[in-house]
């Protein structure tokens, strides 16, 4: 089941973001380097994005979040799933993915980045079958901060603003 991120759920998500990105992946990333998880609410929800989690028999087995970076302009972070729910016949990611961008056009973002270790080969796949391509860090339609750890970038266009927009505003100028 998918539903919106509770304060109680904090440490769990915490948990989960950091065993992955440190055990699985040896990415070496500390808390203090995501500064998004020490407040989720204000860091998502309190800037115009959003944050769930997939629990399974009351535990959190996973997460996403949008963080907006302009009005038309989002980014999905925190995309992670225990392994174990991982799988096209678990569904989890479809139903997290799902949510993310039903959220993001319901409230009229024009495009979704993201920022990916170069690693996660199985992620890129799952990312490309859902609409998202590869693009430059000269091709990010607004600034955008990350870290990168020999990080890919995407980006999902959900609408196609018209020749000249302004993807501040989304509209053609």
């Amino acid at each position: 089941m998918v539903r919106p991120y509770l304060e109680s759920d904090h440490s769990a998500v915490v948990e989960l973001v950091l065993g992955i990105q440190n055990d699985e992946f040896q990415l070496g990333i500390s808390l203090s380097e995501q500064s998004d998880l020490d407040d989720i609410n204000a860091s998502y929800r309190d800037k115009n994005g959003a944050f769930w989690v997939a629990e399974k028999e009351g535990v959190v087995v996973g997460c996403i979040g949008l963080m907006a970076l302009s009005p038309k302009v989002g980014v999905l972070k925190k995309f992670f799933l225990k392994p174990a729910f991982r799988g096209s016949d678990k569904n989890f990611s479809a139903e997290l993915f799902s949510t993310l961008r039903s959220f993001a056009s319901l409230h009229c973002f024009n495009s979704i980045l993201l920022d990916t270790p170069s690693a996660a080969t199985r992620s890129h796949a799952f990312y490309k079958r859902v609409g998202f391509r590869p693009i430059s860090k000269q091709e990010l339609p607004v600034p955008y901060e990350y870290p990168d750890r020999d990080s890919m970038l995407f980006i999902l266009e959900l609408r196609k603003a018209y020749p000249g927009a302004d993807p501040e505003v989304g509209e053609g100028i």
